[in-house]
């Protein structure tokens, strides 16, 4: 991943995230020196996002196949959670 300082995007503007991101899929912004934000093109970020949901759909199966769940009413789940406190 390529910096980008907050000055340079200031003086640049987006032209500078565009650039960077011609060849890479995300470039980070340093503020002050400091790496502080990152920036990527909206369809990577979507690819990302469904990585995410993928990978949590795959532990909530994982925990299904090994009996790691608890079936409840809403009454009991409220009552054992606010016991769990």
């Amino acid at each position: 991943m390529s910096l980008l300082s907050a000055n340079e995007l200031k003086v640049k503007g987006v032209a500078a995230i565009e650039a960077l991101l011609a060849n890479q899929p995300e470039a980070i912004i340093s503020v002050r020196g400091k790496e502080r934000f990152v920036v990527m093109d909206l369809e990577h970020y979507h690819y990302l996002r469904e990585c995410e949901l993928e990978a949590a759909l795959a532990q909530s199966r994982a925990d299904l196949a090994e009996g790691r769940f608890v079936k409840e009413s809403p009454e009991a789940h409220i009552a054992r959670m606010k016991a769990s406190k």
